[in-house]
C-alpha cells in the first residue's frame, strides 16, 4: 500500500515537473520570438518644451504568435549629466508609425509615465500588442533649469510582457544628446510660426536672438509679421520674454497683413553703444506682373512676395520695390528706435529688389560696419552682396553684386579674414536638386569693399547644401588669444537633398577646407534650416537655428568640443 502511494506520488511530481519544464521552454520559445529594437537619434533635448523624444522602440510580435501585453519598461539614465534636469519620463504608443512628432503627442496613446526620476527608472502600463511591428518612444521632460550645457543620456535595459521579459537589442551607437532651449514654439505668444533666425553679442555680453513672428501663417511675406526679438544676459540658460523690434503696424491706411517686416539681420557696432537691426518691409501686393494692387483690405486674400515673378520691381517707392528698413538700439537692445528707410540711399533704381540678408552683421577690424545683403539685379536675377558703413551707421553704401552664376545667389554671410578681405558665403539656386560634385556653397571675396570679388577656391565643392540660408563666424575671442588660431564656424543643412543634418564645421585655415573631424551633428532631423552663430564667451558659441524639435532652438557648445 505504501509502496503503490509512493509510485502515485513519484508519477505526479513527476508529470508537475514536466508542465514546469514545459511552460518554461515555451516562455524561453516566446522570449526569442519576441524581439525588443532600441535606436537613438542625434536631436536637441530641450527646456521649455515637454515630450523630447531620446529613445524609439521596435517590438516585433511574430505573425504565429498571441498577443502580449507590455507591461513595463526600465530605462537606465547612464551618461545623463544631471538626473535632476529631467522632470519626468513618459513613453508613447504609436503603432506602426515610427515617427514621433511632438506637435500631435495628443494623437498618440500614453503607455506610462515616471515622475520620480532614478539612474534606472520603471515604467509601468498596459498595452495589448498583436502580431507585427510596433513602435514607442521614450520622451523627456525637462526642468525648465536644466543645465544648457548638460547631456541626456538614454537605455532601455528590459522590457516586461505579460509572460515573458526581453533586453533590448541596439541599432545604432548609443548617443548623450545635447541640451537646447526651445526659444520659439510653434504657437507661441499667438505667433503662428517663428522663422528667420539671427543671433548677436552686445558689447556688455548680452544675447540678442531676433526673428519673424509670423502671426497667421508660416509662409514668406506678404503677411502679418514682425521682427521679434528675445534677451539673454546669462549665456542662453534664460530668455526674457518676447519683445518687437520692427512693426510697421497698420502704416498707410493698409491692415497689419499688408505691411509685413521679414528677413532681419543683426549687427553690433564693436566700437560703440549701438545695435542695429535691418528688415525688409513690404506694402501692400505687387502683383505678377509688377502692378500695385489697389483696394487691399482686411478680408483681401491676393499673395505676392519680393522674389517671387515681380513681386519687387525697379524704382525706389513704396508701390514699387520691396523697403529696406533699419532700427537702432543705444541701451544694449532693450529698446529700438523707430525705422529709418534706406533704400533710395542704397538701392540702385534698375535693381527689383535690395534686402538684408538675414542672420548677422559684423565690425571690421577699422570699424567699418558691414551688413551681407542681397537683391535682385535689372532683368530680376538674384545676387548677394554687401552694405556697409564707414561713419558709424550714419551713411551706407551698396557694393556691386558678388557672383554672376547660373540661377544666381541669394542669402549670404560675411566674415573678415586674417588679411583684412572679406568672405562672402552664399546660398546657390543651381543647388537645387543638385546632387553632384559640384554642389556647394558659392564662395567669393573682396579686398575693395565689393567694388570687385574673385571667387574662392573652394566654391562650389567644399560646403555642400540644400539650398538654404546657412551661417559663417569667426570665432572673435579665441582668435584674439595669444597662440590661438583663428576659428571659422559654419553652420548649415549638411545634405544635398534635404533640410536636415544641421552640422556645425570648423577651419582652421580661413576656410580652405574644412576637415570632418572638426564638426558637430546637431540635429540630424529635418526642419526649416536657417541658423545663426555667436560667441558667448571666449570659451564657448551659441547658435540658433530652426530645428526639427521647435521652431527656434538655442544651444550652447564648447569650443573644445570641436578643438580636441
Amino acid at each position: 500500500m505504501i509502496a503503490m502511494l509512493k509510485a502515485q506520488l513519484s508519477k505526479r511530481f513527476f508529470f508537475m515537473l514536466c508542465l514546469l519544464l514545459a511552460a518554461v521552454a515555451l516562455r524561453a520559445n516566446q522570449a526569442a520570438k519576441v524581439t525588443v529594437e532600441q535606436q537613438q537619434y542625434e536631436v536637441p533635448v530641450l527646456t521649455q518644451k515637454s515630450h523630447n523624444p531620446v529613445l524609439r522602440l521596435k517590438v516585433t510580435v511574430p505573425a504565429d504568435e498571441q498577443p502580449l501585453t507590455l507591461k513595463s519598461l526600465v530605462v537606465e539614465l547612464k551618461g545623463t549629466t544631471t538626473m535632476r534636469d529631467i522632470a519626468a519620463i513618459d513613453v508613447f504608443y504609436l503603432g506602426s508609425d515610427s515617427v514621433f512628432n511632438g506637435r500631435s503627442v495628443t494623437n498618440t496613446a500614453p503607455f506610462g509615465t515616471a515622475t520620480k526620476v532614478q539612474a534606472k527608472t520603471t515604467i509601468k502600463g498596459e498595452k495589448t500588442l498583436t502580431s507585427g511591428d510596433h513602435f514607442l518612444w521614450v520622451c523627456y521632460t525637462l526642468r525648465d533649469d536644466a543645465a544648457i550645457l548638460g547631456r541626456i543620456g538614454t537605455a532601455c535595459k528590459r522590457a516586461s510582457f505579460s509572460n515573458v521579459t526581453v533586453a533590448p537589442s541596439r541599432k545604432g551607437n548609443p548617443i548623450r544628446q545635447r541640451i537646447g532651449v526651445a526659444l520659439r514654439q510653434h504657437g507661441q505668444d499667438g505667433v503662428h510660426t517663428s522663422r528667420i533666425p539671427g543671433l548677436a553679442t552686445t558689447n556688455k555680453g548680452t544675447l540678442l536672438a531676433i526673428f519673424d513672428a509670423r502671426y497667421e501663417s508660416a509662409r514668406d511675406l506678404q503677411g502679418h509679421m514682425d521682427i521679434g526679438l528675445h534677451r539673454s544676459t546669462d549665456g542662453g540658460q534664460t530668455w526674457e520674454p518676447l519683445q518687437v523690434a520692427m512693426d510697421m503696424g497698420e502704416w498707410g491706411g493698409l491692415p497689419q497683413k499688408f505691411n509685413g517686416v521679414s528677413d532681419a539681420c543683426i549687427l553690433v557696432d564693436k566700437n560703440s553703444d549701438a545695435i542695429y537691426i535691418a528688415g525688409l518691409w513690404m506694402y501692400g501686393v505687387i502683383d505678377a506682373a509688377g502692378t500695385w494692387v489697389e483696394g487691399l483690405t482686411d478680408t483681401s486674400t491676393v499673395w505676392n512676395h519680393q522674389w517671387r515673378n515681380k513681386g519687387s520691381q525697379p524704382g525706389f517707392g513704396i508701390k514699387q520695390t520691396s523697403q529696406f528698413l533699419i532700427v537702432k538700439s543705444t541701451d544694449d537692445g532693450q529698446t529700438w528706435g523707430e525705422p529709418v528707410n534706406l533704400t533710395e540711399q542704397c538701392k540702385k533704381e534698375e535693381w527689383w529688389l535690395w534686402a538684408p540678408a538675414p542672420g548677422r552683421g559684423i565690425t571690421l577690424e577699422d570699424g567699418t560696419l558691414v551688413f551681407p545683403t542681397q537683391g535682385r539685379d535689372a532683368s530680376g536675377k538674384p545676387f548677394s552682396n554687401i552694405t556697409y558703413s564707414s561713419d558709424g551707421g550714419k551713411t551706407w553704401k551698396t557694393s556691386n553684386p558678388a557672383l554672376d552664376v547660373p540661377g544666381g545667389t541669394t542669402e549670404c554671410a560675411v566674415v573678415q579674414l586674417a588679411d583684412g578681405t572679406l568672405m562672402l558665403n552664399m546660398r546657390a539656386n543651381s543647388n537645387r536638386g543638385n546632387e553632384g560634385a559640384d554642389n556647394g556653397r558659392a564662395i567669393a571675396v573682396t579686398d575693395d569693399m565689393g567694388a570687385t570679388w574673385q571667387e574662392h577656391p573652394t566654391s562650389f565643392g567644399a560646403l555642400p547644401e540644400p539650398t538654404c540660408m546657412a551661417s559663417l563666424y569667426i570665432h572673435e575671442d579665441a582668435a584674439k588669444r595669444a597662440g590661438k588660431r583663428r576659428l571659422m564656424l559654419f553652420l548649415n543643412p549638411n545634405s544635398k537633398t534635404a533640410r536636415d543634418h544641421i552640422t556645425l564645421k570648423m577651419s582652421l585655415d580661413e576656410g580652405n577646407s574644412w576637415p570632418t573631424e572638426y564638426s558637430l551633428l546637431l540635429d540630424e532631423w529635418k526642419g526649416r534650416g536657417y541658423s545663426c552663430i555667436t560667441s558667448v564667451d571666449s570659451e564657448h558659441i551659441g547658435v540658433l537655428y530652426e530645428s526639427s524639435q521647435a521652431d527656434m532652438v538655442f544651444q550652447k557648445i564648447s569650443i573644445k568640443e570641436l578643438v580636441r
